[in-house]
């Protein structure tokens, strides 16, 4: 079923990536490095120390690769850091702080964009 969500994901992401790139959904990514932002989340998601130095080199790279695919209008390259992000997250966090995670991002890209929604991997 993962397959097949991925893979109907990434023929989405292909099709569209014709027309310019809707930031909106992908700003939340580049503010988790924020200082504040990080606390804020750390402490949300009940995370201990090794976590949050984890979260934090996650976040950190994430910012990178996002910050070159916006700055190139690439959504294939803004899926990909977003996927990156997810994907190593989850590998951070405990099944429930994951849980809380997604919650969390798509919130926030509720806030900005009414018709995204990020599905965890």
């Amino acid at each position: 079923m993962k397959k097949i969500l991925v893979a109907v994901l990434v023929l989405v992401a292909s099709t569209t990536s014709v027309f310019a790139i809707d930031t909106n959904k992908y700003e939340v990514f580049n503010k988790m490095n924020n200082a504040s932002t990080f606390n804020g989340l750390v402490r949300y998601l009940e995370v201990d120390y090794d976590q949050a130095e984890q979260l934090e080199l996650v976040f950190s790279m994430t910012e990178k690769k996002m910050e070159s695919a916006l700055k190139n209008d690439n959504e294939v390259a803004a899926e990909k850091a977003m996927y990156f992000n997810l994907g190593n997250v989850k590998s951070v966090l405990s099944e429930e702080q994951y849980k809380k995670y997604l919650v969390l991002i798509n919130v926030s890209v509720y806030n900005n964009n009414t018709d995204t929604y990020i599905a965890g991997l």
